[in-house]
């Protein structure tokens, strides 16, 4: 398996936590979005949308983290990243898609770039865009943790699920754009039960090879 990512990006981020905790081994291939190297010609034949990650694995280029994370489940289903039970499924896929549609999208890079150079807007009018729609998911993701009576460690029961592959992500770029996290304990307790796993710590930006 191939794997076109950069580390920075939340989308790469989510994809590497979930083949760690699948024990899958890829090739990492760094596509450098400061150098706008997804939009050449090169990656666009990879993936036409030009955006990371993308999964090449037996001649086929796997595009979209969520449809890529769901054939991983399907595909190498041990360890699950989803519970048994139909119910508490579709609330752990709710917990991913509520980073996953409703905070990632608006906070993305494309929209801050189109913040910086199309509307003019300066790093705190950034800063404050991103806290914005993070406070607003955090806040109904933290209720959706107090809720859950039976909850472990981590954002449902006492193993990693996909909703922490979502959340974590979400929370490097909450401190890279000066979200106050004390706001959210139970999400800050997830965050630091998640960093003892070797799965989150080898797949964290800053240790990536593309990283600096």
């Amino acid at each position: 398996m191939k794997l076109y990512n950069f580390f920075r990006s939340g989308t790469s981020h989510r994809l590497r936590i979930a083949l760690n905790l699948k024990g899958l081994q890829t090739e990492y291939v760094a596509v450098d979005l400061r150098t706008e190297q997804h939009l050449k010609d090169e990656f666009k034949a990879v993936n036409p949308q030009m955006l990371v990650p993308a999964l090449a694995v037996d001649g086929k280029v796997l595009i979209q983290s969520p449809a890529i994370i769901e054939w991983l489940e399907e595909t190498h289903p041990t360890p699950a990243l989803l519970p048994t039970d139909a119910d508490d499924r579709a609330h752990v896929r709710a917990l991913a898609a509520l980073v996953g549609c409703d905070i990632h999208p608006v906070n993305n890079r494309r929209i801050l770039e189109y913040l910086r150079k199309t509307l003019s807007a300066d790093e705190a009018a950034v800063n404050a865009w991103c806290a914005t729609w993070i406070t607003a998911g955090f806040d109904a993701y933290e209720a959706l943790l107090a809720a859950d009576t039976k909850r472990g460690s981590f954002s449902f029961g006492n193993t990693p699920t996909i909703a922490d592959v979502y959340l974590i992500p979400q929370v490097e770029s909450a401190r890279r754009f000066k979200v106050d996290l004390s706001r959210w304990p139970r999400i800050s307790a997830v965050d630091a039960a998640c960093a003892e796993l070797d799965a989150f710590k080898n797949a964290a930006p800053l240790v990536q090879p593309d990283a600096g």
